[in-house]
């Protein structure tokens, strides 16, 4: 499993919000799955963006955190710059689209430290991650 950092509220859009396609200056061989990491930077104007808006940005929300893994995704494929591509309203020019499915937001974020790029977790914040995911279906099924 990897990681990516990304900043709010994109990362809460990616949790949340439908939002399918994570833009990246670099590509990437990985696929699988990946945690959603909000990074410590916030896009303070994307906060007013009308796709962020659609997505039902809420600063108040649990997954509009900053500094804690907030959800997990498939990265499935990507799309490189140079491709003629309808990736969608998420997908900006110029960047590298990670397209993103299954994508599953934690019960409550779980704090960790990021890295800029893809990054691989620490075996203890994968085993959180995943206690998280068995707790929260067992609870659903009682």
């Amino acid at each position: 499993m990897q990681a990516i950092s990304v900043q709010q509220p994109w990362a809460f859009a990616i949790a949340r919000g439908g939002k399918s396609v994570s833009n990246q200056g670099m590509p990437t061989a990985y696929r699988g799955p990946l945690l959603v990491h909000a990074s410590m930077r916030v896009d303070l104007k994307a906060c007013d963006s009308p796709l962020i808006q659609a997505a039902g940005w809420d600063p108040r929300d649990p997954l509009a955190t900053i500094g804690a893994v907030i959800a997990v995704a498939d990265l499935d494929h990507v799309c490189s710059p140079t491709d003629i591509c309808d990736c969608g309203p998420w997908a900006e020019p110029g960047m590298h689209h990670w397209h993103l499915s299954e994508v599953r937001a934690l019960p409550r974020p779980i704090v960790a430290l990021g890295r800029p790029g893809l990054w691989e977790p620490k075996p203890s914040l994968v085993t959180a991650v995943t206690t998280m995911f068995t707790t929260a279906a067992l609870n659903n099924a009682t």
